[in-house]
């Protein structure tokens, strides 16, 4: 199963960023991972347009015929086992490629939330989008040591 992040512009916190590397770095001995940080337009204004327009661009990254999990304060919240559990779910029904979807700051058009298959909450706080993709990396390789039956989740 090949997972893919797809967010908006770069990760402005070198700590953050380099967490990120590590992270995808270790997942990948487990899975096929990729991340795809996608070129915003430098005029966006913050208005509800923003939302949209950023939401037409993630949809168009989204290869046909992915399972997408747009990340969203009102989704659904897994336990890190759970979550697990849900990978290995997505991989008997034969997913062959998952697509999470990391709005920006002013997070996700209501476009990209109603088409999305899944929608996971990481928290019931909240977190800059950044410290999201760090946070999610680190749950996906939680995951797949967790389904390897290793110690790094204890």
């Amino acid at each position: 199963m090949k997972h893919e992040l797809l967010f908006l512009s770069r990760t402005k916190d070198v700590f953050i960023a380099e967490g990120i590397k590590t992270y995808s770095s270790r997942l990948k001995h487990y899975t096929n991972f990729s991340i795809s940080t996608l070129k915003e337009k430098k005029k966006w204004h913050r208005t509800k347009s923003l939302k949209d327009d950023q939401g037409v661009l993630l949809l168009k990254s989204v290869p046909t015929g992915a399972f997408t999990v747009a990340l969203d304060s009102r989704g659904s919240q897994f336990s890190s086992e759970s979550f697990a559990r849900k990978i290995e779910e997505w991989e008997m029904r034969g997913i062959k490629q998952v697509n999470y979807l990391i709005g920006g700051p002013e997070g996700l058009s209501s476009d990209v939330t109603g088409s999305a298959d899944l929608l996971l909450s990481l928290s019931k706080m909240t977190f800059t989008h950044d410290m999201v993709r760090l946070f999610l990396v680190e749950q996906l390789y939680r995951a797949y040591t967790i389904k390897a039956g290793e110690k790094y989740h204890k």
